[in-house]
């Protein structure tokens, strides 16, 4: 049985819609999933000025957070980050910065990786965002297994082979039900190919 662990950030929930998708796909493929959210770092008083995001705050501040252990634990890893300038979200990459420990002593090397995003605009940096998150994996000696056009999913969702993605527009808008299908065959895929790895 693969091992797969989902870290993401989310400030209003797309992510964490995105995130749980990936953790049904990967489980349903038979692996062990640890779904884990990064610490939001932006002061109290900054998040109280937006209400979707006060209210996420609040409806997941009992979700397990993200450690190095989980990184370490884990066959396959998906990280998941909204895009900011075309990049991934501060918090996300704080995180990743803390594993330098790991990555010398040769334990995020040949796992499996994948990520998703979001945006608010059609052309917000969804496919920067992603391959700025892979540029780590490359570093990690991580097996980078995007969607690619391996399934109808993909097209179903916009066709972003890079990974599964969403625009959330002004309203902040969730996923589709076909975006999360995308979402759920990606952790489907991390955890066949993790599995693969681990035989």
């Amino acid at each position: 049985m693969a091992k797969v662990a989902i870290v993401y950030y989310s400030a209003t929930g797309t992510c964490h819609a995105l995130a749980k998708a990936a953790a049904e796909g990967a489980e349903a493929a038979g692996a062990e999933v640890r779904l884990r959210l990064v610490t939001e770092t932006v002061p109290e008083a900054v998040i109280a000025r937006n209400e979707r995001w006060q209210a996420f705050v609040e409806s997941t501040k009992d979700a397990p957070r993200a450690q190095l252990d989980d990184l370490d634990w884990a066959d396959g890893i998906i990280f998941g980050t909204p895009t900011r300038f075309g990049n991934a979200a501060a918090q996300l990459k704080a995180f990743i910065d803390t594993a330098g420990g790991l990555w010398f002593a040769g334990k995020l090397a040949n796992k499996v990786y994948a990520g998703f995003t979001s945006s608010q605009t059609l052309h917000g940096g969804q496919e920067s965002t992603l391959l700025s998150l892979y540029t780590s994996f490359y570093h990690f000696g991580g097996i980078i297994a995007t969607p690619g056009y391996t399934d109808a999913s993909v097209f179903a969702a916009g066709g972003n082979p890079y990974g599964p993605s969403t625009v959330t527009g002004p309203n902040g808008d969730l996923p589709t039900e076909a975006e999360l299908a995308h979402a759920r065959y990606m952790g489907q895929r991390v955890a066949e190919l993790a599995a693969r790895l681990r035989d």
